[in-house]
């Protein structure tokens, strides 16, 4: 290596070999760090403001059960001029409120209308009011647990939007869609707006439901099953109507050995749904609590068997899934699951039989089962040393049970869009910048070779690239992954996986779904290093640092390795806590300025500002600082790195024994003083591969060009020598 090049490129310095910076070098830097920091949180506190109405403080601590009374206080909030609101009662359940004696429309929960879910996949309820005429009166938020709410926007801002949704109009097909009376969407939470899109569109689905039910203004558009008729009966007459129906299975039928007459299995089935069903067979308080349990469309079938074979099985108490009976419509197969099964000890009428074994399994509306249609329930019949046997039992839903079209339905009729259809449609210019952001970047990996083979090309691209990461991909589209993704599709995995809770941001499922193709293909540093918009920040402001000559801190390569554990602990920590406690995990991940820096751009409280402070601030010294030992996100991408197909970076022999240059300029300090990348801490930057093209830089190519040159010289000087007389 030549001296120049040494100069250029230092070592890695010994255990104790700490920089001594200049005074006025770290005065540069923590001036430049705090002009920076205070021009961002100006910026983020203005963009973060919005205009709402304000909310009396009378219902910031209401929570009521469903079938409980609304309180006057709140029930002047969710529909003013009430003057008392009925029981809830019906399906789905509302209370009916009421002007004097004169109804005036309907109170109800989203969560028991429709089962309503946050974008965390967990519970949401809201307590809203629905005029007659179409109009929600008003609104008050029970329940949430959305990460980004929990804790980041404040309280008072999260009920004026709720209140705001006050003169929404059901009835329009699109929401926006404005007529005489009412109003139109109000904006959306800055920082916030998937999780107030989900809240918006509970309240819609939800009054729809009740409208639907209640035959508010033609909104039967088709025929629908009648859940709410109720005339005691029993089990007889109840099989006489095809309520329920039963068949009996010989060993014959089973193709089992034996007496080809024996009574093998009799099972008994039928859709529990409608109250003339249910509230007979099971009360009307377990009745009553299953409906609870369910959303506004879901199903839930009863089946019951008495023989000598278990339709349960025992393989569903560990893989979580009747392996034995499944429903089967048209061409759609529904596999009956642990978390949709509820067991019945036994029966109410007193003429129903004691079958040995009684489950009703909740169907829910997205598998696309359809109770208005036949169905077929399908027994798998283990044979020993012999291939399985299928035995069907056909349903049909008796005519009693469907209510016909209203003649008069209207276009509110039609069935609601889902909301993550909506938000995908809404936000197609987003996407499509995200679909060409990505593309790029796949370019970038794919033709890397020619993009370091020139140092400033490589470079130019590097800071284009990380600047539009941090500005457009995290401050304007507000696409920052966070460990609290993982820990909620963990969770999701473990009690119940769906995809719209996840397609409900789709630059975050988008961003997710490219992750974990470039995590097999080149391991983690694809989103670490190019994606990541607080990641793209931190390199971003050190480059600043470096030209401002702010002197950089070479952490010894022996504490650096043993610092790395910090992020898997904390990691592994949130996971832990997460299993106890969904709020205090999103507490935890704190830990993370992400929220802070990217999704609420700074409009925070001062000790959230004060910690990101300090991480910038060690950022303009140590290059990554965050991403290098606190980061639990890169911490959870890192676990799979080792899975990764590709090995492209490209490496020499001399690299780590004569050479240290890529060690000391890797942006993380993945590089092993023997000159091998680690994998978990790589962030695929390609500044090695810069260095590894440069034939200024890389001493083997200096060495090689060095010797090229003077083998030229010798041949110019052999050509120039004077021919012997």
């Amino acid at each position: 290596m030549n001296k120049a090049a040494m100069d250029e490129n230092p070592a890695i310095p010994p255990i104790g070999h700490f920089f001594r910076p200049r005074p006025s070098a770290v005065l540069r830097g923590l001036v430049l760090m705090v002009m920076g920091f205070t021009a961002c949180s100006w910026g983020g506190s203005a963009a973060a403001q919005t205009v709402t109405p304000e909310l009396p403080r009378a219902y910031s601590s209401a929570g009521f059960a469903r079938e409980a009374p609304v309180a006057p206080d709140v029930l002047r909030i969710v529909f003013p001029g009430a003057t008392r609101v009925g029981e809830f009662s019906g399906t789905p359940p509302a209370a009916i409120a009421f002007e004097n004696e004169a109804p005036i429309g309907y109170v109800f929960s989203t969560r028991a209308v429709i089962g309503s879910v946050g974008f965390s996949g967990k519970p949401l309820d809201v307590l809203a009011g629905l005029g007659n005429d179409g109009l929600i009166r008003g609104a008050v938020l029970r329940r949430h647990s959305e990460p980004i709410l929990v804790i980041g926007i404040p309280e008072e801002q999260l009920n004026r939007y709720v209140a705001a949704l006050a003169g929404l109009d059901i009835r329009a097909t699109q929401l926006g869609a404005i007529r005489p009376g009412a109003r139109d969407t109000p904006d959306m939470i800055v920082g916030a707006t998937i999780s107030s899109a989900v809240i918006r569109d509970a309240v819609v689905r939800s009054a729809r439901a009740v409208a639907r039910a209640r035959g508010l203004f033609g909104m039967r558009a088709a025929a629908r099953l009648d859940r709410e008729t109720f005339e005691p009966t029993g089990w007889r007459d109840l099989l006489a109507d095809g309520s329920l129906v039963a068949r009996r299975f010989t060993r014959a039928d089973a193709g089992l050995d034996g007496d080809p007459s024996e009574t093998f299995v009799t099972i008994h089935a039928g859709l529990l749904t409608p109250a003339r069903v249910g509230q007979n067979l099971l009360g009307a308080v377990d009745f009553n609590a299953l409906l609870a349990e369910m959303g506004a469309d879901d199903q839930v079938v009863l089946i019951a068997a008495d023989g000598l074979y278990s339709f349960k099985g025992t393989e569903w108490v560990r893989s979580g899934v009747f392996e034995r009976i499944e429903i089967r419509q048209a061409e759609r197969t529904i596999r009956l699951t642990r978390e949709r099964h509820r067991n019945v000890e036994r029966l109410r009428p007193p003429d129903s039989p004691a079958p040995r074994e009684i489950g009703m399994f909740i169907v829910p509306a997205d598998t696309g089962f359809d109770p208005l249609l036949p169905w077929r329930l399908s027994f798998l019949v283990e044979r020993e040393g012999k291939p399985p046997t299928t035995l069907e039992l056909p349903y049909r839903l008796p005519e009693r049970y469907r209510v016909p079209a209203d003649v008069d339905a209207d276009e509110a009729a039609a069935p609601d869009e889902l909301l993550w259809q909506r938000i995908w449609k809404e936000r197609a210019g987003p996407i499509a910048g995200l679909a060409v952001m990505l593309g790029i970047l796949s370019a970038i990996l794919v033709f890397q070779d020619w993009l370091t083979s020139h140092t400033p090309r490589y470079r130019f691209v590097r800071f284009v690239f990380l600047a539009v990461t941090f500005v457009w991909l995290g401050w304007f589209a507000g696409a920052q992954l966070s460990v609290v993704n993982v820990l909620t599709f963990a969770h999701a995995l473990l009690t119940g996986f769906h995809w719209e809770f996840f397609l409900i941001d789709p630059l975050i499922f988008i961003l997710w779904g490219y992750v974990a193709v470039t995590l097999l293909f080149w391991g983690r540093g694809v989103f670490c290093g190019w994606l990541c918009p607080f990641g793209a920040l931190q390199e971003l402001l050190n480059e600043i640092a470096r030209r401002l000559r702010v002197p950089q801190f070479a952490i010894p390569f022996a504490v650096h390795e043993r610092l790395w554990p910090i992020k898997y602990i904390i990691f592994l920590g949130l996971f832990a806590l997460s299993l106890h406690s969904t709020t205090m995990a999103v507490y935890a991940a704190e830990v993370e300025p992400f929220k802070t820096t990217i999704v609420l751009r700074f409009a925070r409280a001062g000790p959230f500002l004060l910690y990101v402070a300090l991480l910038l601030a060690a950022g303009l010294f140590v290059e990554r600082f965050f991403c290098r030992y606190l980061c639990p996100l890169g911490a959870a991408l890192a676990i799979p790195a080792r899975l990764r197909m590709f090995e492209w970076l490209k490496r020499r022999h001399q690299c780590g024994r004569e050479c240290h240059i890529c060690a000391v300029r890797c942006t993380v300090q993945a590089i092993h003083p023997n000159g091998a990348i680690n994998p978990n801490e790589c962030i695929y930057c390609l500044n090695c591969q810069s260095v590894y093209h440069d034939a200024h830089t890389c001493p083997p190519l200096i060495h090689r060009r060095q010797r090229r040159q003077a083998q030229d010289a010798l041949r110019a000087a052999a050509s120039q020598d004077p021919a012997p007389s």
